[in-house]
């Protein structure tokens, strides 16, 4: 069955973090995307993790669109090699151009801002703005602290079952891309108008 060409939105960290297999991870979901004829849309770096997501996406002849604020270009070093990069001024420009017209939203390990994004995204969805798959990437276990506090706030009654399905978890990034295809079937791209 042939994959529909999608555009995925790829949030991850500018670090590359304490263990080597973090930035192989980006490595290889930037190789996977570009096997696939799929573009990348990420937060625009070329450092960390950000930086080794796209140059593999990139090298693997995915197209490769980054969005990054005026304020960030020197801290994240903004990446010039990209097919698009936009740079805007503020945080908020840069999350609606990277979640608009996408079909689908990964994170991989990250920091703060990639918890922010992630758990944006994933409001969304449970609010009813958007219907696209949300993908976690647990590499060497990395999201399984998160999952035990969603799990502990759904048992305190915060967080429903429906909330906690809407997020697909894999351990490789072609297991993770294969799912989220499936679940992209039958849905529109986010019209952030309507946020």
């Amino acid at each position: 069955m042939t994959r529909p060409r999608l555009r995925v939105c790829v949030y991850c960290g500018s670090r590359p973090g304490a263990n080597p297999a973090f930035l192989h991870s980006a490595q290889r979901m930037g190789t996977a995307l570009g096997r696939r004829g799929w573009q990348l849309v990420y937060g625009g770096g070329r450092v960390g993790m950000m930086g080794a997501l796209a140059d593999a996406a990139l090298a693997a002849g995915s197209d490769v669109e980054g969005v990054i604020p005026r304020s960030l270009m020197q801290r994240e070093a903004g990446h010039t090699g990209l097919t698009r990069l936009q740079v805007v001024d503020t945080m908020h420009e840069r999350k609606r151009l990277m979640a608009e017209h996408t079909h689908a939203f990964v994170a991989l390990p990250g920091g703060v801002g990639t918890f922010e994004e992630l758990f944006e995204v994933w409001s969304w969805r449970y609010l009813g703005y958007h219907e696209r798959p949300l993908g976690l990437l647990d590499v060497a276990g990395y999201y399984q602290p998160l999952l035990a506090l969603m799990q502990h706030a759904q048992r305190e009654g915060f967080v429903t079952a429906e909330q906690m399905s809407m997020v697909t978890l894999r351990t490789t990034p072609d297991d993770l891309l294969d799912a989220i295809s499936d679940l992209t079937a039958t849905c529109e791209p986010v019209d952030l108008r309507r946020i």
